[in-house]
């Protein structure tokens, strides 16, 4: 992944990965231009995609009839109320995630389906302790 400004905006991005190129940027309400998604649209696309993705190969590996996943994905910060280990007033990251299913399951299917949606990668990655390295560009 290639990430460089455009200067055509503030905060626009040109995103590369592999073949494929878009734009990212802030909403208009924050000085962007609103000519892509924002880091965080990404980060919840991210978490969608590997839904649907994770849960389409475990139907598939079941032989279950299912017909269509879909996810909807939404981020907030949100007080860290509920957080035994958070510092009091401090904000944290909420993905709320809403699956539906469209196939012929029964409920224990079903279920069992919603169960594995905690398993896919990112959404792990993202509840988990990740690690980043920066490294400086040589001249």
């Amino acid at each position: 992944v290639r990430v460089e400004e455009t200067r055509a905006g503030k905060y626009e991005a040109r995103v590369s990965v592999g073949p494929h190129s878009f734009l990212s940027d802030e909403p208009a309400a924050v000085g962007g231009r609103n000519a892509g998604p924002s880091p965080y649209d990404l980060l919840a696309a991210g978490l969608g995609a590997c839904t649907v993705m994770t849960l389409r190969m475990y139907a598939d590996r079941k032989g279950w009839p299912v017909e269509r996943v879909t996810t909807t994905v939404t981020h907030a910060k949100d007080y860290a109320d509920d957080c035994d280990h958070c510092e009091d007033g401090r904000k944290v990251d909420v993905f709320e995630r809403t699956i539906k299913i469209d196939g012929d399951l029964d409920a224990d299917q079903h279920a069992r389906m919603i169960e594995i949606a905690d398993k896919c990668p990112v959404h792990r990655t993202l509840e988990g302790t990740a690690h980043i390295r920066t490294h400086v560009a040589a001249e």
